[in-house]
């Protein structure tokens, strides 16, 4: 078994903003904007699990703006699919049926006061793992039908042939509630930074000493981490 931890979701480099945490520890999962412009769906007439239009989440001074902006639903939690063009993403090529793949996000207090984080948000247990060549174009068509770069042609077929896609079983799960992963610490020059918690590093492992989780490619969990950490994603709720 294989487990790969991926960050995703709005965050201050794509999009501007940090998802919301909420004082019960519930979250609204926000995706990033859409980069083609192609999305029928926008912030503003998109309601969120909360019964709120994602685009309340905005500064005031940003909604006009981002109301009728694209959204990027990549992952969707309805049918489980992920999908990636991008070479960082390339070896989750290799998940095979039964591997996860665990989200982590970026959350801030929305009801209280609670600095940004890291977050786990929700896993994927692999159903199947391929680019579109290699699964065929109705296998494709009949799994990912939902997913972003799928279900619009002019981007996957310009995409197609580095496109790696993810499709969960129904075991997948968005989590009801965030669970943090970070704490902060400090680069070789002395910035700040978000790194994996001690905690965290008893269930996940510590990846070689490469704990900056806050701009990282897949991390793939050490074979000795991978049973505690699957075991933890599917104790969550």
């Amino acid at each position: 078994m294989k487990v790969a931890m991926l960050r995703i979701g709005i965050d201050s480099g794509s999009g501007g903003i940090h998802g919301p945490l909420f004082l019960d520890g519930s979250f609204d999962y926000i995706p990033i904007p859409d980069g083609f412009g192609i999305d029928e769906r926008t912030y503003g007439d998109t309601t969120s699990l909360k019964q709120r239009k994602l685009v309340e989440y905005f500064p005031e001074p940003r909604r006009v703006a981002m109301a009728n902006r694209s959204i990027h639903f990549d992952p969707e939690f309805a049918t489980f699919t992920y999908g990636d063009p991008t070479p960082p993403k390339a070896g989750l090529r290799h998940l095979e049926e039964g591997d996860m793949l665990i989200f982590y996000c970026g959350l801030e207090g929305w009801d209280h006061r609670s600095e940004p984080a890291l977050y786990l948000m929700g896993y994927f247990e692999v159903l199947v793992a391929g680019k579109p060549d290699g699964l065929g174009d109705q296998e494709t068509r009949r799994l990912f039908a939902n997913n972003f770069h799928v279900r619009h042609q002019r981007v996957f077929e310009r995409q197609r042939a580095e496109l790696v896609l993810i499709k969960g079983s129904e075991c997948s799960r968005l989590l009801k509630k965030a669970v943090c992963i970070s704490v902060m610490g400090r680069n070789r020059t002395g910035q700040p930074l978000k790194v994996l918690s001690p905690e965290m590093q008893q269930i996940f492992g510590t990846f070689n000493g490469r704990l900056s989780f806050q701009r990282s490619p897949t991390r793939w969990v050490d074979p000795a981490y991978v049973t505690r950490a699957a075991e933890f994603m599917r104790s969550l709720r």
